[in-house]
């Protein structure tokens, strides 16, 4: 017979009810510790895993982070994902930058700009009609007659918009400013034809600066540019029409420096500013007037009269000139100008004008 397998002394032995709370214990501590091997060994594969942050097996909330022993958001895990960060923000694109009436940025160099120049319900030939869109149709023929000479013709209106006038007004400069909604006619009209726009300043006693400002809205506009002419800014002691006014470079320079932080600020294209001149005493310091960035600065001779006294004026004015871009005016009234320059003959001026205006 063999012997029976060996047993615990009676002393030590369990009772049934015993042995099953020894059993149940048992299998309580199997279960607990396969629960701690199977949680470390995901934590060790998340944190192995090639899964982007945010995606199936791995957890970037904040209770994830926890788990794997992180405490505060935005700390790397060994991935080097961050945990508990916010998503990146996307933005758009910012806008493209806006363009000149036929497309572009720059003026000039690069174009040939013809002008009607004048004063609304006068004899000029801007405004006589008092009709925007004839003038606008007068313009781009005028305009036309430049083609064929090889330059991208631009054509454009240039408005006066504070007129020196016999009286002195509530504010004593002499200086009358034309209705808003008049020059807002010219702009929309501009605006469907693609011209550009001039605003044309005559300060009277008064200072370009502040006349200047006083139209800010629309010096906005990527199709406004301004002109300042010294002809028209007096003296305390003088009266429009009794002397040839003048300014000093410091007065156009004012306008220049607001008009280039204008076109800075609002990302805007080129702007055309004008100074007129027909007289070397209209800008006794040119040499100190500044040229800007932003602005296609131009002198323009606009005097009047015979070939022979036009033809000399010119010589003048753009003598010691190269750093403006230079323009030239034509009257269409004989007892301005006797004889009419053509196309042709105001082309041929030494230097070459670059913006061309008809009064």
């Amino acid at each position: 017979m063999t012997d029976a397998p060996p047993r615990l002394s009676t002393i030590n032995e369990p009772s049934s009810s015993a042995w099953r709370r020894l059993l149940l214990v048992w299998r309580t501590d199997v279960r607990l510790g396969a629960a701690v091997v199977l949680g470390a060994a995901l934590i060790v594969g998340g944190c192995g895993s090639s899964s982007k942050p945010g995606s199936a097996g791995h957890p970037t909330t904040a209770g994830a982070a926890s788990s794997a022993g992180v405490s505060s958001p935005g700390v790397s895990s060994a991935g080097g994902a961050a945990t508990g960060s916010p998503a990146p923000q996307t933005t758009s694109p910012a806008p493209p930058p806006p363009q000149l009436p036929r497309g572009g940025r720059t003026i000039l160099p690069g174009h040939l700009v013809v002008a009607y120049y004048g004063i609304v319900g006068t004899s000029n030939i801007l405004g006589q009609s008092n009709n925007p869109e004839a003038d606008a149709a007068g313009v781009e023929r005028q305009a036309a007659a430049y083609s064929q000479f090889g330059r991208r013709v631009q054509p454009a209106f240039e408005l006066v918009t504070t007129v020196a006038s016999a009286s002195a007004g509530a504010d004593g400069s002499y200086s009358s400013g034309v209705d808003p909604s008049v020059v807002q006619r010219y702009l929309d009209t501009a605006h469907r034809h693609k011209l550009l726009l001039v605003l044309d300043f005559q300060p009277g006693r008064a200072e370009f600066l502040p006349q200047v400002k006083r139209y800010e809205r629309f010096l906005r506009d990527p199709s406004v540019g301004v002109a300042l002419d010294p002809e028209w800014k007096l003296t305390a002691s003088q009266l429009p029409n009794q002397a040839l006014g003048s300014s000093s470079a410091a007065s156009v320079n004012a306008v220049s420096t607001y008009l280039s932080a204008l076109v800075t600020k609002y990302r805007l294209p080129q702007k055309l500013f004008i100074v007129h001149e027909f007289h070397l005493s209209e800008l006794p310091d040119r040499q100190k007037v500044a040229t800007r960035p932003g602005l296609a600065t131009v002198l323009q001779m606009d005097g009047l009269g015979a070939v022979s006294v036009k033809e000399e004026s010119y010589r003048a004015v753009t003598a010691d000139s190269s750093r403006f871009h230079i323009g030239f005016k034509v009257f269409l009234r004989r007892v301005d100008d006797p004889v009419l320059l053509t196309p042709a003959q105001v082309i041929a001026l030494h230097p070459q004008p670059e913006f061309i205006s008809y009064q």
